[in-house]
């Protein structure tokens, strides 16, 4: 896998933001700024999931559902989170599995073994291979594969980037999130960058801020684009399909340049540069503009316009085509201007390869 880093020395002291200055009691909250939807989440403090509990319903609370009897037995937990204990068999009336819905009358016997949630526990070490670009004191750069999830949650509480790191250098764990300062896509492979200790994430936090880190990508995109261009329009959740963001009034501001790398019947290879971080904003906005990317299913809407042996291997790909193929930041410490470059993963490779072959043929 090629790499490389460029870099500009700062040589004057006075064009170095100390960041060294802030305290840790000064510092700025440190979120990601790819993905700000789950900061209120880590934010709360679940009490202790105690080994079992056994209760006798009151007569007060007979007529209610099992869940809401549940409700008031256990305040301290949410209701999703007793539902959640009932469907895993975790909690049984009477010596019998029961189910939300079901009727209580007052008197029965309660037996609750609850489960920690996995979000509420610790984050584990584990020994996944990492391809590191570049490491030094203050910071890591990896190029993230297809398929790895950078942060746990909720189906992917194991075996993310996050996990990786902390086995990697267990100094991390005394840094929120591992480092972890941005967001790929689970499908999006290529660069990111991650804080070793907390002034160098302080740094780059406020780089991201300030919009000054490059961040610039590779895209397949259906259609014919004949030039290239910018899209402003502010993305956030969709408003009825949760687990998709969308162009929004009033959603977060989200800026993207693209320009054009090369053309084929049915699809164009752009350069996308973000000028902000929201999540899925290429997709989103690439969609927006009815040339969706190659691959992403959750963004895809009908048939697209391209010739048929085209089709046939556009459609076929597993995975949006997006790659992070550059990105340049002021080291934290240095002041120097820093800039990598990775090529595209084995499988984008192929599907160009396939995609030039058949614009070769094509009359």
């Amino acid at each position: 896998m090629k790499a490389y880093k460029l870099w500009r020395m700062t040589k004057s002291k006075n064009n170095l933001r100390d960041y060294t200055k802030d305290t840790i009691a000064t510092q700025p909250a440190v979120i990601l700024i790819e993905d700000e939807l789950d900061a209120e989440l880590d934010a709360i403090s679940l009490p202790d999931v105690p080994s079992s509990l056994s209760f006798k319903v009151p007569i007060e609370s007979g007529g209610l559902r099992l869940d809401q009897a549940l409700a008031k037995l256990m305040p301290e937990y949410s209701r999703s989170r007793l539902q959640e204990w009932v469907l895993q068999g975790q909690i049984t009336l009477n010596g019998a599995t029961a189910t939300s819905k079901q009727k209580v009358w007052g008197g029965e016997n309660l037996y609750v073994t609850p489960q920690s949630n996995p979000a509420d526990q610790p984050y584990l070490a584990e020994d996944i291979t990492l391809d590191i670009v570049y490491e030094d004191s203050s910071i890591i750069v990896i190029n993230k594969p297809v398929g790895l999830v950078v942060h746990p949650g909720s189906g992917n509480w194991q075996g993310t980037l996050l996990n990786a790191l902390l086995h990697h250098d267990l100094a991390l764990g005394d840094v929120p999130r591992a480092g972890i300062v941005h967001r790929l896509d689970k499908d999006t492979s290529g660069l990111l960058v991650v804080a070793k200790t907390l002034i160098a994430q302080t740094a780059l936090v406020r780089q991201l801020q300030e919009r000054s880190v490059r961040r610039e990508y590779l895209a397949l995109a259906h259609g014919d684009i004949e030039r290239g261009g910018r899209v402003d329009q502010p993305i956030d959740r969709h408003p009825s399909q949760r687990t998709k963001m969308a162009v929004v009034e009033g959603g977060k501001p989200a800026v993207t340049h693209y320009s054009i790398v090369e053309s084929f019947p049915g699809c164009t290879l752009l350069r996308c540069k973000l000028e902000t971080g929201r999540t899925h904003q290429i997709r989103v906005h690439m969609a927006y503009l009815h040339h969706p990317l190659v691959g992403d299913h959750i963004y895809i809407k009908g048939a697209q316009k391209c010739p048929p042996t085209m089709r046939a291997v556009l459609m076929g790909f597993p995975r949006q085509a997006l790659h992070a193929e550059r990105l340049g930041l002021e080291h934290p410490e240095t002041g120097e201007w820093m800039e990598w470059q990775v090529d595209t993963p084995d499988d984008m490779q192929q599907l160009l390869k396939k995609v030039r072959e058949i614009a070769h043929e094509l009359p």
